[in-house]
Order: C-alpha cells, then sequence, then structure tokens
C-alpha cells in the first residue's frame, strides 16, 4: 500500500505576490522561494478570500468562504462544529501540527494539533513556550515596536533592524519547532499534516540585522504606483494616505514621510527575506529527515500587502488593491507536480482543503467550498472557476479574467459619493491599478457584468441551514436532527440544492 503522503502547509502573513525574486521584483533576495517556485508550481493569479488575518485564515482551514463561516473580524468565538483541515487529518490517522502564528478564533485549531506551540500572542492560550524560551536566555521579546515608542500608534511601521537574532526571534524559534516535530514523526513512521505560520513578513517591520543589512535603503526602488494623482481612488485609501504623509507614526531620523517610508520598505524587504530563509530551514529539515520526497509542500500568505504602492505602507485598506487580493502560492511534491509549472487559471484559498484531501486519498471535506486543482498541480490546463473573490462584510473584490472590480454598500462612501462608488481595473493595460474605470461610461455593460456575476455568486455559494423540500443524505459527515441533514457545521453544501432543481419540477418552487 502505497505510503500517505505528509502535508507541510506554510503560511506567511502579509506577503505582496509581487515581492519575490522569481518574479522580477527589482531588489528582493528570495532564493528558496525562488527554489520552491522552480521545484514545483506556482499560480500567479492565487485569491485570498479576505484581506485580514482571521478570516482569511478561517478560510484556509476550513475551505469555506467568509459569508458562509461567517467572521470578518480578528479572533472571534470558536466556530462551533465547523471542521478544520487539520482535524480531518487528525481522524484518518495523522499528527498534526500547528505552529507559529495561528491567529485562529478560540480554541478551534488548539484542539485539533497534537502539537501546538504559538510563538505571537494571537490564542486563547498566548505563547508561553517561545516566552520562556527567551526567559531561559535572559531576553525579552523584540519582535514588536521598540518600548521607547510604544505610546506612538503605528510606531512599528517605521523599519528598523530588530535587536534580537533570527533564532531569537517568533519565525526562527517556530521553525526550529516544526522540524522537531517533522522529524519526531518521521522517527515514529507516522505522517503529519503541519501548519507551520509565521509572523513576518507583518509589521513591526524589523527584521534580524543580518536581513536587514542585505539591502541598501539608497538603491530601493519604489513601486510604480508610489507616487501619482489618486484620482477615482477609495476615499478610504485616500485618507491612509493622508495618514501615512501626515507623519505621526514616524520615529527615526530623518522624520520625513519620504525617508520614513523607505525605511518601511527596507524593513519589508528585510521580513520577506527573513522568513525566505524560514522556509530554506524547513526544507532542508524535511531532507535531512527523509521526507523530501514524500511530502506536500505548500507556501502562500494570508493575504498580501501595500509595500508602498499608492503611497500606502501597510495592508489597510485591503479590498482596494491588487496588491491585497492577489497572494503568492507554490505547491511542491517531487516527482508527483509538474516542476516549474506556472498555471494562470484562477484559484482560492479555499481550494487547499479539496486538493489535499484528494492528493492524500481522503474523502473531501463536505463542509468545504474549495474545489480540486490537483489537475493543475500535474502541469494539465482548464479552468477551475470563473471569479476569484475577496470579502468584507460590505464590500467585495471580484476577479475575473483580465478584470477586477470592487463593489462597496452604497452607505460606506454616501458623503464622498451620493451616486455611488465602486472600483474597475483593467490589469492586462493597468497592472498597478491606477485608473478606477468605474466611472467611464465605456465600462459601465463590463461594471453591470460583474457585478451581476457577484450576485450570482453570492446566491450560489450560501450554504443555507434548512431548505425545503428537506435534503438527505448519509456518510460519516452528515449530521440528521428533526427531518433535516447538514454538515457537523450544521448548514447544508450548495451543491445539495442544485441536486434539488433535477427533482420533480415543484421542488423548485422553494428555491
Amino acid at each position: 500500500m502505497p505510503r500517505p503522503p505528509n502535508v507541510l502547509f506554510i503560511l506567511s502573513d502579509q506577503h505582496n505576490a509581487k515581492v519575490l525574486g522569481h518574479v522580477g521584483h527589482p531588489d528582493v533576495h528570495t532564493p528558496n522561494l525562488d527554489r520552491l517556485a522552480a521545484e514545483g508550481v506556482r499560480f500567479p493569479n492565487a485569491i485570498t478570500q479576505n484581506p485580514i488575518c482571521t478570516p482569511s485564515r478561517v478560510s484556509w482551514l476550513s475551505g469555506q468562504y467568509a459569508h458562509n463561516h461567517g467572521y470578518y473580524s480578528l479572533n472571534g468565538a470558536n466556530p462551533g462544529g465547523l471542521p478544520t483541515i487539520l482535524g480531518h487529518f487528525r481522524r484518518a490517522g495523522y499528527r498534526t501540527a500547528a505552529v507559529g502564528k495561528i491567529h485562529c478564533p478560540e480554541h478551534w485549531v488548539e484542539d485539533d494539533a497534537d502539537f501546538f506551540r504559538e510563538s505571537v500572542e494571537c490564542s486563547i492560550g498566548g505563547s508561553p513556550e517561545y516566552h520562556a524560551f527567551l526567559r531561559a536566555k535572559g531576553l525579552e521579546p523584540g519582535h514588536r515596536a521598540d518600548a521607547r515608542f510604544r505610546h506612538i500608534a503605528n510606531a512599528g511601521l517605521d523599519g528598523c533592524p530588530s535587536p534580537l537574532d533570527y533564532e531569537n526571534l517568533p519565525d526562527g524559534w517556530a521553525a526550529r519547532q516544526a522540524v522537531e516535530f517533522m522529524q519526531a514523526c518521521a522517527d515514529e513512521g507516522r505522517p503529519f499534516f503541519a501548519h507551520v505560520s509565521f509572523h513576518g513578513p507583518h509589521g513591526a517591520y524589523r527584521p534580524a540585522k543580518r536581513f536587514w543589512d542585505l539591502y541598501d535603503e539608497s538603491r530601493l526602488a519604489l513601486p510604480p504606483n508610489a507616487d501619482y494623482a489618486l484620482e477615482g481612488k477609495s476615499p478610504a485609501l485616500r485618507n491612509m494616505v493622508r495618514y501615512f504623509k501626515e507623519g505621526s507614526w514616524i520615529v527615526h531620523e530623518p522624520r520625513t514621510y519620504e525617508a520614513a517610508r523607505l525605511r518601511k520598505l527596507h524593513g519589508y524587504l528585510g521580513m520577506v527575506s527573513m522568513i525566505d530563509h524560514a522556509v530554506g530551514e524547513l526544507l532542508d529539515g524535511l531532507r535531512r529527515a527523509g521526507l523530501e520526497e514524500d511530502t506536500i509542500v505548500v507556501y502562500s500568505t494570508d493575504h498580501g500587502e501595500y509595500a508602498c504602492e499608492h503611497g500606502i505602507l501597510e495592508k489597510a485598506p485591503g479590498i482596494c488593491a491588487d496588491a491585497v487580493t492577489r497572494i503568492p502560492m507554490m505547491w511542491r511534491w517531487p516527482g508527483r507536480f509538474a516542476a516549474g509549472h506556472v498555471a494562470p487559471e484562477l484559484v482560492e484559498t479555499v481550494d487547499l482543503t479539496a486538493t489535499v484531501c484528494r492528493l492524500a486519498g481522503l474523502e473531501p471535506l463536505q463542509t468545504s467550498d474549495g474545489l480540486d486543482i490537483a489537475h493543475l498541480l500535474r502541469g494539465k490546463g482548464g479552468a477551475v472557476r470563473r471569479l476569484g473573490v475577496t470579502e468584507f462584510a460590505w464590500s467585495k473584490s471580484v476577479r475575473k479574467g483580465n478584470f477586477r472590480y470592487v463593489y462597496y454598500q452604497p452607505e460606506i462612501f454616501a458623503a464622498e459619493y451620493p451616486d455611488g462608488f465602486g472600483e474597475l481595473y483593467d490589469l492586462a493595460s493597468d497592472p498597478w491599478e491606477m485608473k478606477n474605470l468605474w466611472f467611464d461610461p465605456a465600462h459601465a455593460a463590463k461594471v453591470e457584468e460583474l457585478k451581476g456575476d457577484l450576485l450570482d455568486w453570492l446566491v450560489a455559494t450560501t450554504r443555507p441551514r434548512t431548505v425545503h423540500p428537506h435534503i438527505r443524505f448519509g456518510g460519516p459527515q452528515a449530521v440528521t436532527r428533526y427531518h433535516n441533514t447538514t454538515n457537523a457545521d450544521g448548514k447544508v453544501h450548495a451543491d445539495h440544492l442544485r441536486d434539488l432543481i433535477t427533482r420533480e419540477h415543484w421542488t423548485r418552487n422553494y428555491l
């Protein structure tokens, strides 16, 4: 019987998809991620489901769209019955680990992990093991903003080297913890699903000095859309640019916006290189343990960030830009995936669950909205979906072909735009999104087309708790209570509604 594959799912926090050596960034050093892309399959049109941490992570680990799992904020109560991909693999005999910055609802991931080590205080239990490690060395956490500047809001945006060495920073510690877990699984002969989530390149932008020193600030290239008129841009984006230019967040000299944004970019690139190094440690750990050929490796991030695009230094406002909604995504399985293949098809973060289940020979999670992209990993073509959607509660970003459309509930910007506001970009002619076509009469039909596509998508993907007539299905993931059958989260997959359409004609009366 073939050995079941291990899964190493690596997630960074806030990695702009353009900031990678192999996609042509002029300055960044990412040798390990470049090697991963060369040895595996990369997806240049991967879309995140949500532009902030917790909702995106819930989508990654459950396979559900944000409008189905309902999380749009940081943290939150346990989602009560919604399975995680870790728990699904654990029930299949895998050992499971969650290491690093987990940042999910209370005791959701913790309860499904055999090995749980958090490096940044985002879960209920915090990070006691990491803090004990620092105390034993007589050190204090140094990944946040300098203590001298903690009274200044967003001081961590102003880049500088960390006082801690890489080995003592959260991501260096997390990489070692994950390697030890994978080696232990190799020693025991047990398959594993390891979720390793790094804090970087999210701010504070304070990489270890050896990664800061990779860059010369005077030679850094700002993105082409760092300085332009912002005509037709979101009021939220323009307000953030004004905030950054006002400079109350700046703590180092020279205290000008122009100098500080270069320090931020310097720190961000250093953080990306530090995460690249941590990824290299994980890949080296797999090789030393003799697990390289037996392990599916996935690298991605929860969402992107501006990295000085549009004059913005962080990730907010997140729905406005391709810089945030599009993310890096790479998969590697030596001898099984098409090495060096670039798959241009639209994929989404929810597709992780369906795909790793297929590759491991497990039943798919019926609570997942994701699709199987295994054929793309083998180098074959064929569109998986027409749309890639990123959601906030009252705004949605829709990617379709070369166009990206942003829908805003009219009340959001009613004061500035009483007749409505939206965004439309043609990424083929305007890849840096400097010309909003939403107001252009020549593109009115495209706006209406994408608005209709969004409505159809929302209706077709929403999971109800009950429908009439009753839906019945079986299997270990089904729960039947008082005439109604649902999945473990108490909801029904949209595919079952499609089945109702094919039944007797009268059933359509209630859909």
